[in-house]
């Protein structure tokens, strides 16, 4: 029986091909997409029995962290069991047989319009019209046959729906990464492979209360990849903190842990797994 993932979007893009190459990574090539409309859809695929795992998009090198998906991590209990990092290639893609010349109209996702704006400045006779999902863009302009409309999505989307890539890689920034996390509750992680987690946590309204903690994270030897603050609801000016630790062995994170866990007054292990950098 195949993994049966979630993804939020529509088949081809960057989600699904997050989660292909992760998953063939560890040996699986069979998946079933489970298609979303939301990050929430995802936990709610889960809860459902719908999908066995999902994929969730957590920040990006040039727009930043995805804010509300870390409040999703919060509240939810599935588990990061993994990660991939997925560079955004925008390709413009039309029906078999049009030229650049032909296109009068682009259809793609906001972000996907902010990403390759410059490409499209020198192109003033197209017009640009945002859509949900940079894949469902190019499913349309597939399946209503679509002459003079072109759709900015992944290689993955031209070869799903047979379009004809017409501009690769027309993104701006060429380093434009986004970070995928995985939520699988079926996936075990062998401890001796653990070597980054992520947590959330609360802490006293008290001055050099993260001070004292990051102090004592770079004294075991955590590598602070990231730390996000979010505002607690109902307490005014408090946090809630995410944070990305690497470590080089799960026994010196322990130990981490708990020498931090006394100065903490709320805690939160959201996963741990293998570091994919």
């Amino acid at each position: 029986m195949n993994r049966r993932v979630a993804i939020q979007g529509y088949s081809g893009c960057f989600h699904e091909e997050a989660a292909r190459r992760f998953y063939t990574s560890i040996g699986e090539n069979n998946l079933d997409i489970v298609e979303c409309d939301t990050f929430g859809g995802l936990y709610e695929a889960l809860d459902a029995g719908r999908a066995d795992a999902a994929v969730m998009a957590i920040e990006n090198t040039v727009s930043g962290g995805l804010i509300p998906n870390f409040d999703l991590l919060r509240k939810n209990p599935r588990k990061i069991k993994g990660e991939v990092f997925l560079r955004i290639e925008q390709n413009l893609m039309a029906l078999p047989g049009q030229s650049l010349e032909d296109i009068r109209e682009v259809r793609t996702h906001y972000m996907a319009i902010n990403q390759t704006r410059e490409f499209f400045n020198g192109l003033p006779q197209i017009r640009l019209v945002e859509s949900e999902d940079t894949a469902k863009s190019a499913a349309q302009v597939a399946h209503e046959g679509l002459a003079g409309v072109g759709a900015v999505a992944s290689r993955l989307a031209a070869e799903l729906y047979g379009l004809e890539i017409l501009a690769p890689g027309i993104e701006t920034y060429k380093q434009n990464f986004t970070r995928f996390l995985i939520m699988d509750d079926g996936l075990e992680v062998p401890r001796e492979k653990i070597d980054k987690a992520s947590l959330c946590f609360t802490l006293p309204h008290t001055p050099g209360s993260l001070a004292h903690i990051l102090t004592i994270l770079s004294f075991y030897e955590m590598n602070l990849t990231r730390i996000q603050s979010l505002p607690i609801p109902g307490r005014e000016w408090q946090y809630f903190f995410y944070a990305d630790i690497k470590f080089a062995t799960y026994e010196r994170y322990q130990q981490a842990l708990a020498a931090v866990r006394p100065l903490i007054d709320e805690f939160q292990i959201l996963g741990e797994y293998s570091s994919a950098l």
